[in-house]
């Protein structure tokens, strides 16, 4: 099982060192979330800084929102910072729940969900070469056919999206709830006819090190999570012994990968946790 580590989103001027860490410790990749009413960095920007910085990591959005951007655009975009980086997009999308970004971006609440599953198929066209509303958008991605797509959601119309479009699932659940989530996108994915079986990419939230640390990370997500309404929601690990445990239950759960969401932006935390978990 692949180990990813989701980068602290409240300093981005960081994540150069988080980034340089995170390589040197043979982590696999580094992920962001997206949001556009938070305080966060835009996640394709922020890995576009970050790939001049690393050489062979992979770089993901976990998840981008797509509906918040213009189709033609976030190809010329995807696309770009897959070819600079020689190869190391992987895009994971999602419509994202929060109407205040929806808003924000004149995005109609009702109709992401239709809006993605559009973006997804004229994404995979522009990539391909075709043309776009009549002109071609370049430049063509490093990675023939276009970076990988991981498609993340709960709904129902999110598995089958997963299971239709996507090269993968990001499955945010925690475990106690993913296997309904995981087994669900199996089987629609058995039943659009397609070979093999889809990548599975788990995240769990996790803290190391002194006490300021695990209690900046504490008060990050429950900022993050307030929407939800459900006091300590995304709370992160922070037991060694805990982690290490966590990580053995994805790996038997069979997770491709594992993203570690670290919220809190001391940057020693990304050695804490390769010595805990390699």
């Amino acid at each position: 099982m692949d180990l990813g580590l989701g980068l602290p989103i409240s300093d981005p001027t960081r994540l150069l060192d988080w980034a340089a860490r995170a390589e040197a410790a043979r982590f696999d990749c580094l992920a962001l979330l997206d949001r556009l009413t938070f305080d966060n960095p835009e996640p394709l920007v922020a890995l576009a800084t970050l790939a001049g910085a690393t050489t062979g990591i992979r770089l993901q959005t976990e998840v981008l929102l797509g509906p918040l951007r213009s189709t033609a655009l976030l190809a010329k975009q995807a696309a770009t910072v897959d070819r600079m980086s020689g190869g190391r997009l992987v895009l994971g999308v999602g419509v994202g729940g929060r109407a205040d970004d929806h808003a924000a971006a004149g995005t109609p609440m009702h109709r992401r969900g239709r809006i993605l599953d559009d973006q997804l198929v004229a994404l995979r066209a522009i990539w391909a070469g075709q043309p776009y509303r009549g002109a071609p958008i370049g430049p063509r991605p490093a990675t023939p056919g276009g970076p990988p797509i991981l498609v993340g959601g709960f709904a129902p119309a999110a598995l089958r999206r997963a299971a239709r479009h996507g090269d993968g699932f990001v499955c945010a659940a925690p475990l106690a709830w993913a296997g309904p989530l995981v087994r669900e996108v199996g089987e629609q994915w058995a039943a659009a006819g397609r070979a093999g079986r889809p990548r599975l990419v788990c995240q769990v939230n996790v803290a190391v090190g002194g006490s300021d640390t695990i209690t900046r990370a504490r008060r990050a997500t429950a900022d993050y999570y307030a929407f939800t309404g459900r006091p300590g929601w995304g709370e992160p690990l922070h037991d060694p012994a805990e982690i290490v445990d966590t990580v053995a239950a994805y790996a038997d759960f069979g997770a491709d990968e594992l993203v570690l969401y670290c919220y809190a932006d001391d940057p020693a935390q990304v050695d804490t946790l390769a010595e805990l978990l390699r």
